[in-house]
């Protein structure tokens, strides 16, 4: 998302609305940055980021409290001549009168939150930082097996959500089915379901299920960070499958490089089995435990050691 609207912010965030500004719920909001304009209430306007959202907390309060109204009300006037998206004010504390003055007369939204300025700063920081990362919408299922993010990905048919199905029966919970959003945070890649969809599935032959009311709450979550993506694939005799696992594959996703496995299906592989020891393999391995480099040793030690006996 490349914008959120101050409208959707004060939703979210259940802020107070003082004062409403034409237009607010369309004013758009392009970073997660915000200013707390203590020097611009003093008088410096060099450098000014008026297009963040404006922040007051306690000792900004606290210092306009102490000026005389005159003053109060230029430092105002020459803030507001500005088109600052909104003013947010922290803790609960009142409103100045020459704030409403000036608002009105220059279509500055207001809003207020009880909360306290630092902790309102991250809530909001991290909303913002949420809701304009980086996003893409993926055809596929995602799914927490040992705790670790399976994105699985496929042709249609291919059996992706009676895998994910079968993965829920043995313990591991249904993120989403059908429509992954994936949106990159600090952390990585978080995957979540459309809110419209969330929880659902559909079996062919058998149409949309609630996968909550199935099987409880303990079998879905909200939302889930992607550590591995499977490709599911049906087998094809003339292909030369990997059997051996030295050679990783990745896949790049909004930049970021995943580990990737292609699992053939065809009549009697247990494909939720496979699945379930490829999140074991791939934790091992992100512990520094790889089995195909651990093996490929061993026989390298011993076709060496072999040598030096000939020799």
């Amino acid at each position: 998302m490349d914008y959120v609207t101050l409208g959707k912010i004060v939703k979210d965030l259940k802020l107070e609305i003082i004062y409403k500004a034409k237009g607010m719920d369309k004013i758009k909001i392009k970073g997660s940055e915000v200013n707390r304009p203590g020097l611009q209430l003093a008088g410096y306007f060099d450098r000014f980021a008026y297009e963040r959202l404006q922040i007051i907390g306690n000792v900004e309060w606290h210092y306009l409290n102490n000026l005389p109204k005159e003053v109060r009300y230029n430092r105002f006037k020459n803030m507001f001549a500005y088109p600052i998206p909104a003013l947010i004010i922290s803790r609960g504390l009142d409103i100045f009168q020459e704030i409403m003055d000036l608002a009105k007369k220059n279509n500055i939204t207001i809003l207020r939150t009880e909360l306290p300025t630092t902790k309102f700063i991250n809530i909001l920081i991290n909303y913002l930082d949420y809701m304009l990362a980086p996003e893409m919408t993926v055809h596929g299922v995602l799914i927490e097996v040992y705790g670790m993010g399976i994105l699985i990905v496929g042709k249609s048919g291919v059996g992706k959500s009676e895998t994910a199905l079968e993965l829920v029966k043995r313990g591991h919970r249904l993120v989403a089915d059908d429509v992954v959003e994936i949106k990159r945070v600090e952390e990585g890649l978080r995957g979540e379901a459309p809110e419209l969809i969330r929880h659902f599935m559909e079996i062919r032959g058998i149409g949309i299920i609630d996968i909550e009311r199935l099987y409880g709450v303990g079998a879905v979550k909200e939302e889930e960070f992607i550590d591995l993506v499977i490709e599911l694939e049906f087998w094809d005799e003339n292909k030369e499958y990997d059997r051996i696992g030295l050679d990783e594959e990745y896949i790049d996703l909004l930049g970021i490089k995943i580990p990737k496995v292609l699992i053939p299906v065809r009549p009697g592989r247990n494909i939720a089995m496979i699945v379930e020891v490829a999140a074991r393999n791939t934790r091992q391995k992100k512990l520094g435990y790889n089995a195909a480099e651990e093996l490929n040793n061993k026989v390298k030690r011993q076709i060496s050691e072999r040598r030096e006996n000939n020799d």
